[in-house]
């Protein structure tokens, strides 16, 4: 079987990419209680997110004195407390919510009247955060690393000052210093955003009662999840997007069939629109203008509530990069080396807060590898195959190039792709929406990427990174054997239909 060593994108290289936590709350003033560092640490960690804390537990692991300061009060960042955790915790109770409403009765299931009691659904959300955050404070207790509860601010490129959540100020003073300070929703220009009418998905995510109609702002990942949990509970969602298609640059085959099923679910697409403004309406809800992206005759959208879902930005306000030289780019971003480094030495910066995707597990691997960078060793992230998953109901997950970035590359390839609907384990579950598409090189059979939308997909992606990452052959995954009846089968099966035929097609 062919195996090729796979390659790897210089972080530099990433920099014009940008996918798609949120800003800590402001502190009121306290006394202010003055304590100075009396020991050099190893390395003090701002910021205690996916990257953040990862970093921090991996720095202590490998010996070295470590501190992380976060101003949330909660470890976790955004990820954990208002994004991807508590996000996935609403799709999936909103999507049993729908199947026990829509579809237990074909399944040979008869229940009573099916009612949603909102405030439960939002309290088992919180109960899955707060253990979750909780957890990690054992980690680091575990891992003998120092949690300060508050914001940091350089004073110079080895000292931090800490102003404590309960109003004492320290400073901290280490060897080396690592930025993880993460992202916050972006603002659209003209729009006030008060996270009860008009939201951010900390405010989707925290709606006392199902809206009527929801405008949402933006066709990528956040506001398709979101979207889709209030759409299952009740609400009448239109979505609204700048761009000819949806989900965030994600292959044009899976945007157009994702496009479809979303539509068929009850979604209602307003493409290729832009939104100029909103407007209080006399009865109390809003109002979003739009019109077509090339110009138009303009309309009014009306909403319960409209949710803001454009992108993220970096956050870095009241870190003091001026008192170290540190700049940041005209993104916001503060730019780095192939190891991390900032324009200051000892002072490294991984996660949202720089280049490439705005993701946790990204976050995660690059605070591991920074920190091997920082104790001599050899830090590893393969940008190439970073998987991307939209946790809407079919599940959509990629990793690699999508078919256009490859024929824009000008490499020969081959396409392979394998529909669900002749998987037996998705026929069986009566859940087969959805298929695999497999890229991959013509000449080597080398895979170049990989595309699922369909139950499980983003379980299913870490077949394809792990391929990628060893350089594998989409003949490699058609000769290695999977369990039969698994929704895994149809990963093979694309696979065998990239190199040859499927037998199953």
């Amino acid at each position: 079987m062919l195996r090729l060593a796979s390659t790897k994108t210089p972080l530099a290289q990433i920099a014009t990419r940008h996918v798609p936590t949120l800003r800590a709350p402001a502190f009121t003033s306290m006394p202010r209680l003055y304590s100075t560092a009396t020991e050099e640490l190893d390395l003090v960690v701002i910021g205690g997110g996916p990257g953040g804390y990862v970093a921090a537990i991996k720095a202590a692991q490998l010996g070295l004195k470590t501190a992380c300061v976060e101003k949330r009060g909660a470890l976790g960042g955004t990820c954990l407390n208002v994004g991807c955790i508590p996000s996935k915790a609403m799709l999936n109770n909103s999507h049993i919510y729908h199947q026990t409403q829509h579809d237990l009765k074909a399944r040979g299931i008869d229940v009573g009247s099916v009612a949603l009691n909102l405030p439960v659904m939002l309290k088992a959300k919180t109960t899955a955060v707060t253990g979750l955050t909780k957890g990690i404070e054992g980690l680091f207790k575990k891992n003998k690393v120092a949690y300060h509860k508050g914001a940091g601010k350089f004073l110079n490129a080895n000292e931090i000052e800490v102003t404590g959540n309960d109003g004492t100020v320290s400073t901290l003073k280490a060897k080396n210093i690592l930025i993880a300070t993460g992202s916050v929703p972006s603002g659209f220009p003209g729009i006030e955003i008060d996270e009860k009418k008009i939201v951010t998905s900390t405010g989707a995510l925290d709606l006392q009662e199902v809206p009527k109609k929801m405008v949402v702002i933006g066709a990528g990942v956040i506001g398709l999840e979101l979207g889709s949990v209030w759409q299952r509970l009740g609400a009448e969602v239109t979505v609204v997007e700048y761009l000819g298609a949806i989900g965030a640059g994600m292959d044009s085959d899976m945007a157009k069939a994702f496009h479809r099923t979303l539509s068929k679910q009850g979604f209602k697409f307003k493409l290729s629109t832009k939104v100029i403004g909103t407007e209080q309406l006399a009865d109390g809800r809003v109002g979003v203008k739009v019109e077509a992206a090339k110009g138009g005759n303009a309309e009014t959208l009306e909403a319960d509530v409209v949710l803001v879902s454009i992108g993220r930005k970096p956050y870095t306000e009241g870190l003091g990069l001026e008192n170290v030289g540190i700049q940041v780019d005209e993104r916001g971003r503060i730019p780095i080396d192939s190891e991390f480094r900032t324009s200051v030495p000892n002072i490294r910066c991984i996660g949202d807060v720089t280049y490439g995707a705005m993701l946790a597990h990204k976050a995660e691997e690059e605070g591991i590898a920074a920190v091997e960078y920082m104790n001599g060793g050899h830090g590893h992230v393969n940008y190439d195959v970073i998987p991307s998953v939209i946790y809407t109901h079919p599940e959509v997950a990629w990793c690699g190039k999508s078919e256009d970035e490859v024929k824009k590359s000008g490499v020969a390839y081959n396409v392979g792709t394998f529909p669900f609907a002749a998987n037996s384990r998705a026929r069986t579950n009566a859940d087969a929406e959805g298929m695999v598409k497999m890229i991959s090189d013509k000449e080597t059979d080398r895979i170049l990427g990989i595309h699922i939308m369909g139950p499980n997909a983003g379980e299913m992606i870490a077949e394809g990174v792990l391929a990628m990452e060893y350089g594998a052959s989409s003949e490699d995954i058609a000769r290695t054997c999977h369990a039969h009846p698994t929704l895994s089968e149809a990963f093979k099966e694309a696979a065998m239909a990239t190199h040859g035929k499927p037998i199953h097609f």
